[in-house]
C-alpha cells in the first residue's frame, strides 16, 4: 500500500522531485527541438521555473497542501522562462485553484486539481495547438479522472498518469506535422512527463530531497543598461542623442544621404563610443557618447538642422543610480515614457540602449529571461508608462506575465519577435508624443521590418524539404528555414539575395559568433555591388549563436 492521503510536506517533497528530474533532463529536452538550430531551451527554461516554485515552497513551515501548492503557484509566476515556463506556470496556478482549502489531498483531490490545472493553461494561450504540453496536462487530467474515483493509492494513480501520458506523447508527431518531419516528440510534453515522474520518485523515497543547482547550462537573464559602476572610469561622460534633418538635396537621394552618415559615423568614431546613426525617411536618429557635445553637434551641422537635443552626464546619472538604490527613490521626476528591451549580445545590448532604451536584459535564443527578470527591469525604469520589447517570440508570454505582475506601471508589450523588429521600434520611439501613438508607431514600424538569421545546424535532420547535416549552415528567413548552405560565405550572400528579392532597400547587418568585422564588410559590399539601390549599415552584434542577424525593410 502507497499513500491514500498527501499533505503540504510531502507535496514539497514532490516538487523538489519534479524539479530535480527536469534538471538532470535539461541535455535531452533541449535536443528535442524542431528546428536543428543550437537554440533550444525547453530544458532549460522548464527547470527554471520549477526550480523557482521549489524555492518558494520550500520558505514555508509545516503547511498545509493548499499553502504549498500556493507558494509553488507563485514561484512559478515570476521564475517562468520562456513559453513553455509559462505555460508550466499556469498549470501550477491551476493546480493550486484545484486544492485551494484543504489541508491534505487524496486521489480524487489531485485529478480535479490536474483538471484545473489543465483548464488554466489552456486558457492562457490565444491559441492553444495539440501536439504540445497543452496535449500532455490534459491527458494528466484525463487518466487521473479515470482511476483516480476507483483507485485510492495515490501511488498508483500517479504511475497510471504517467504511463497514459507517455502513450500520448508518442502520438504528439501525429498531431503536429513539424514534429513528425523532425522525428522527435513534443519537448514541453516529456518535460511534463519528467517533472512527474521526479515527484513520484520523491514520494516513494524515504527522507528528505535536497533540490538540485543548474549549472553549465543555465541561460541566466542578466539586466544591463543600469548597471552601478565607478563614476569615474567613464572615458566618455557625455551621452550624446539628437535628431538630424537632412538638407536638400540630401534627403532620401540615396547617395547623399548614404555619405552624411558614413561622414558623420566616422567622425564620431574619433571623438567618442556607443555610436549609432541609423537614417529613416531624411532623419538620422545619433547616438553618441563623448566628451565634447560640442564637436558633435557642429558636424551633424554640416548635413542639416538639428531637433531633438538630449545631453546627459552620466557620472551624475551613475551617483544618482547609487543614490536611488540606497534610499528607493528616484533622482529625478519620472519620464512620461520608459522602455525596456531584451537582447542577447553585448554590441546588440549596447545599440538597444543608444537608441534610449532604459534597460536591457541579457536574454534571447537559449537564454530567455524569467518573468521576475522583467518585472525587476520594469520597475529599474524611471517612467510612469514603460513599453517592453522581447524581441523574441519566446519572449513574449513572459513578458506579458510580468505585465500583469506589476502593480505601480503602466506597462504595454509591443510583440516584436526579433532584433530588427526591436530596433525598428526603438528608432521611431518618442516620449514626446501622445502613448497611443507611439504604439501605433512603432507597430507600423515593425511591420515592415523583414529579419534574417545565420547559424549552424547542431544535429541531422529532415525539415521543410531540406536534408541537414550537422553543420551545415542554416538561412532562416522571418522564422522559416529558406536555404541549407555549406559555408557561411555562400549562406550569407544567398540569404541577402533571398530577402531583396522580395522587397526592401534598407538593410542592416549585425555580425555575432563567427562572423568578423572584416567579413561582414565583405557581405555589405558584395550587397551594394548586385543591389546598388540599397543603403547598407554594419554593426557589431556581438550575439551568439548566429553569425549574421539581417534586416531589411
Amino acid at each position: 500500500m502507497g499513500h491514500i492521503s498527501m499533505d503540504g510536506t510531502l507535496l514539497r517533497k514532490m516538487i523538489i522531485g519534479g524539479a530535480n528530474e527536469l534538471i538532470r533532463n535539461i541535455a535531452p529536452l533541449n535536443a528535442l527541438n524542431v528546428f536543428p538550430v543550437p537554440d533550444g531551451d525547453t530544458g532549460t527554461n522548464m527547470s527554471h521555473t520549477v526550480q523557482a516554485a521549489a524555492r518558494e515552497a520550500a520558505k514555508l513551515s509545516n503547511p498545509n497542501i493548499a499553502d504549498i501548492a500556493k507558494a509553488a503557484s507563485n514561484g512559478a509566476l515570476r521564475g517562468a522562462r520562456g513559453n513553455s515556463g509559462v505555460i508550466l506556470s499556469q498549470l501550477f496556478r491551476g493546480f493550486a485553484k484545484g486544492l485551494e482549502g484543504k489541508s491534505t489531498a487524496k486521489a480524487e483531490d489531485l485529478a480535479v486539481a490536474l483538471a484545473k490545472s489543465s483548464e488554466m493553461a489552456y486558457k492562457a494561450v490565444m491559441k492553444p495547438k495539440e501536439g504540445t504540453m497543452l496535449t500532455i496536462g490534459r491527458a494528466f487530467a484525463e487518466a487521473a479522472h479515470e482511476i483516480a474515483f476507483d483507485q485510492n493509492d495515490i501511488d498508483i494513480c500517479l504511475t497510471f498518469v504517467i504511463e497514459r501520458a507517455n502513450l500520448v506523447l508518442a502520438k504528439t508527431p501525429d498531431m503536429l506535422p513539424a514534429l513528425k518531419e523532425a522525428g522527435v516528440v513534443d519537448s514541453g510534453g516529456m518535460g511534463l512527463i519528467c517533472l512527474l515522474q521526479g515527484a513520484l520518485d520523491a514520494m516513494r523515497t524515504k527522507g528528505d530531497v535536497e533540490l538540485l543547482e543548474i549549472t553549465a547550462q543555465s541561460g541566466e537573464g542578466t539586466i544591463v543598461g543600469a548597471a552601478v559602476i565607478d563614476p569615474s572610469a567613464i572615458t566618455f561622460p557625455y551621452c550624446t542623442e539628437f535628431l538630424l534633418e537632412l538638407a536638400a538635396p540630401d534627403k532620401r537621394t540615396r547617395g547623399h544621404s548614404a555619405d552624411a552618415e558614413a561622414t558623420l559615423k566616422s567622425y564620431l568614431m574619433s571623438i567618442g563610443d556607443s555610436i549609432v546613426v541609423i537614417e529613416d525617411a531624411g532623419l538620422v536618429k545619433v547616438h553618441v557618447h563623448t566628451g565634447d557635445p560640442g564637436k558633435a553637434l557642429q558636424k551633424a551641422l554640416q548635413f542639416g538642422e538639428l531637433h531633438d537635443i538630449k545631453i546627459d552626464n552620466m557620472r551624475e546619472q551613475h551617483t544618482g543610480m547609487l543614490d536611488f538604490s540606497a534610499q528607493s527613490k528616484p533622482a529625478a521626476p519620472p519620464k512620461p515614457i520608459g522602455v525596456v528591451a531584451v537582447a542577447s549580445g553585448t554590441g546588440l545590448r549596447d545599440l538597444f540602449i543608444g537608441l534610449g532604451a532604459d534597460v536591457c536584459i541579457e536574454g534571447g535564443q537559449s537564454m530567455n529571461p524569467s518573468t521576475e527578470d522583467i518585472v525587476q527591469a520594469i520597475a529599474m525604469v524611471n517612467a510612469e508608462r514603460v513599453i517592453v520589447l522581447p524581441n523574441n517570440k519566446n519572449i513574449i508570454l513572459t513578458a506579458k506575465q510580468a505585465a500583469k505582475l506589476t502593480k505601480d506601471k503602466e506597462v504595454h508589450v509591443m510583440a516584436t519577435l526579433s532584433v530588427p523588429q526591436g530596433m525598428a521600434c526603438m528608432v521611431v520611439n518618442s516620449d514626446t508624443i501622445p502613448l497611443e501613438d507611439n504604439l501605433a508607431g512603432m507597430k507600423e514600424s515593425m511591420e515592415a521590418v523583414h529579419c534574417g538569421q545565420i547559424t549552424q545546424a547542431v544535429r541531422d535532420t529532415v525539415l521543410d524539404g531540406f536534408t541537414i547535416v550537422e553543420g551545415d549552415v542554416l538561412c532562416i528567413y522571418d522564422g522559416d528555414i529558406v536555404l541549407v548552405e555549406k559555408s557561411l560565405l555562400s549562406a550569407s550572400r544567398a540569404l541577402a539575395d533571398r530577402m531583396l528579392e522580395k522587397s526592401g532597400d534598407i538593410v542592416t547587418l549585425y555580425h555575432g559568433e563567427g562572423a568578423t568585422a572584416e567579413l561582414a564588410n565583405e557581405l555589405a559590399a558584395y550587397i551594394i555591388k548586385n543591389h546598388p539601390h540599397c543603403e547598407v549599415e554594419v554593426y557589431e552584434g556581438k550575439q551568439p549563436l548566429y553569425s549574421y542577424i539581417i534586416s531589411v525593410e
